[in-house]
């Protein structure tokens, strides 16, 4: 008995060894999302003069087996040294209102398209840019659920 209590304690800790990924929350029954952003990184687009469009697609992908609400799709956009440059935060309501839908299936997937357009003043401000992109979520048996990537921004 001694034994196999000591072989099933070395296999869940080898299982665990690889320990969670990095920005992705967990639970097993629960419903998990994972975030990926293409292009990774994002070219910036010169429309005219300081103005750029940074075009991206986040995709959404339900990962534990359980239908998900996306409630947030959250960026943080960061300079050189870690200076907050700009936040951008897209709730659910404001999701849909821009024909997104919020509704991911048991182990399916949701795209969303941005191309959000900016001034960059100084073009020295591309050099160090990085987003942390954040997507927070609710399973269908209320259990919140989030997942994050950083990404790299240039021209």
């Amino acid at each position: 008995m001694r034994r196999l209590t000591l072989a099933l304690t070395m296999i869940a800790l080898a299982a665990c060894a690889g320990g969670p990924r990095p920005g992705v929350e967990s639970v097993p029954g629960q419903g998990a999302i994972t975030v990926q952003v293409i292009p990774n990184p994002i070219r910036a687009t010169q429309v005219s003069g300081a103005m750029y469009d940074f075009p991206f697609e986040v995709i959404v992908r339900e990962t534990g087996g359980r239908p998900v609400n996306v409630t947030r799709v959250s960026a943080s956009v960061k300079g050189f040294g870690g200076m907050t440059l700009a936040n951008e935060m897209y709730d659910a309501e404001r999701l849909r209102a821009l024909g997104f839908s919020t509704s991911v299936a048991a182990n399916g997937e949701l795209r969303y398209r941005f191309a959000p357009r900016r001034e960059v003043p100084d073009e020295r401000l591309f050099n160090g840019v990085s987003v942390q992109l954040t997507v927070d979520a609710v399973d269908d048996g209320g259990s919140p659920t989030s997942a994050s990537t950083m990404v790299t921004v240039t021209r």
